[in-house]
């Protein structure tokens, strides 16, 4: 294989459980299936328009527990201020944080502090993360493999450069834990809030900690969906197992996070990745292929995809993104019942959980899968409306 630029060492690949082929390509972002729900017409839909819409309250909510006009309106605030940091480059076709990096709104000071220390610098950074409010942090190298080949126009959906500023080396990734009583609620409008929540988190958090590496001199871009898939930093920088239901299974919060990332200069110390066991265990369980609504999840092994919406040359679990947003449109809202169902789904402050997820990991998986039944159930959305009353 010719290997791209801008690449750090990939002998922790297989820590990290990535299968890279010979076959691989860079991502072209114009093929996400949000993207393509504007512009291919095997996405788009009158379906997939409104599912757009009710994000701005102009299509009407469906009825019943969960979709209400009550819970649109919840799901719909709650992406406020992603909404506001992402509308503000519309004019000259960047949706900032989706398909276009995060605009600087600090300058980079024109004095560096010396860095002596990467690894003091990195825990430093860790510790500025959690006081703006991220629940992990870690850091990796900067891999080109995953920055997307080229970003959106969103004027015209067009392919556009997708350039980092010089001297980029690190990516540091951040998770944001999605409510867990929320997300419990899926699928539904109301869950939805739980997604949109950590958005608008997420926008502030990454954005200020950019500001702060700014500030001491070095470049920091701050993203979120945008500039290059997150999945593969995550797992580079030792965040968690990729799983059947396409997310990072972490020990802290399993699949209930939402990740950020920022590309810097600045010197930091990478993270080594962790082979923790949840690929076995996906190995034996799938229970989110079985509770998966239009079985866009896959139940057999790893494997290479030629989906459109894929990435080529990773041998992975891929789920079939058109089946799944074809789902979304119909709800006019988000799915997670994989997230759901999915038995790392659990509350790791509480010693029950540990001590499961111990055995999870284990080679006693088989038992910790058999303890796992009855759980991942949906609780009705008006239930959580009524708690939040008392």
């Amino acid at each position: 294989m010719s290997y791209l630029p801008n690449h750090p060492s990939r002998d922790n690949d297989t820590e990290a459980g990535i299968d890279v082929t010979e076959d691989f390509e860079p991502f072209v972002q114009r093929n996400d299936v949000f993207t393509r729900a504007f512009w291919d017409e095997r996405v788009r839909t009158p379906k997939s328009d409104a599912f757009f819409a009710s994000y701005r309250m102009e299509a009407a909510p469906r009825r019943g527990d969960g979709f209400t006009q009550r819970d649109f309106a919840l799901r719909n605030a709650s992406w406020l201020i992603s909404d506001v940091i992402s509308d503000r480059g519309a004019a000259v076709g960047k949706r900032e944080g989706f398909q276009a990096p995060i605009a600087y709104d600090t300058p980079v000071a024109p004095d560096q502090i010396p860095i002596d220390d990467p690894g003091k610098m990195s825990a430093e950074i860790k510790r500025i993360a959690r006081f703006f409010g991220a629940d992990l942090c870690a850091i990796t190298q900067r891999d080109d493999r995953w920055l997307y080949a080229s970003r959106v126009d969103t004027r015209d959906m067009s392919a556009a450069p997708n350039d980092l500023p010089e001297g980029i080396t690190h990516v540091i990734v951040l998770g944001h834990q999605m409510e867990e009583d929320l997300v419990a609620t899926y699928p539904s409008a109301l869950a939805g809030a739980a997604t949109g929540r950590e958005y608008s988190h997420e926008a502030a958090i990454v954005m200020q900690l950019a500001a702060y590496i700014r500030n001491l001199g070095y470049e920091a871009v701050a993203s979120m969906n945008d500039t290059g898939l997150v999945i593969p930093y995550a797992l580079k920088a030792g965040l968690g197992e990729y799983a059947r239901n396409q997310m990072v299974i972490t020990p802290e919060f399993g699949p209930r996070l939402r990740f950020s990332k920022i590309f810097t200069s600045l010197p930091l110390q990478a993270d080594p990745p962790k082979k923790l066991g949840v690929t076995e265990f996906c190995n034996i369980c799938t229970k989110c292929a079985d509770a998966c609504p239009v079985k866009a999840l896959p139940f057999g092994a790893p494997a290479l995809s030629t989906q459109p919406s894929s990435i080529k040359g990773v041998r992975k679990w891929t789920s079939d993104a058109e089946k799944c947003f074809g789902f979304w449109a119909k709800m006019s809202s988000d799915c997670a019942i994989c997230m759901r169902v999915c038995p790392f789904n659990r509350n790791f402050t509480q010693r029950r959980h540990r001590l499961w997820l111990k055995l999870a990991l284990s080679p006693l998986r088989r038992f910790a899968l058999w303890l796992d039944k009855g759980r991942g159930g949906r609780i009705k959305p008006s239930l959580w409306w009524d708690a939040s009353g008392k």
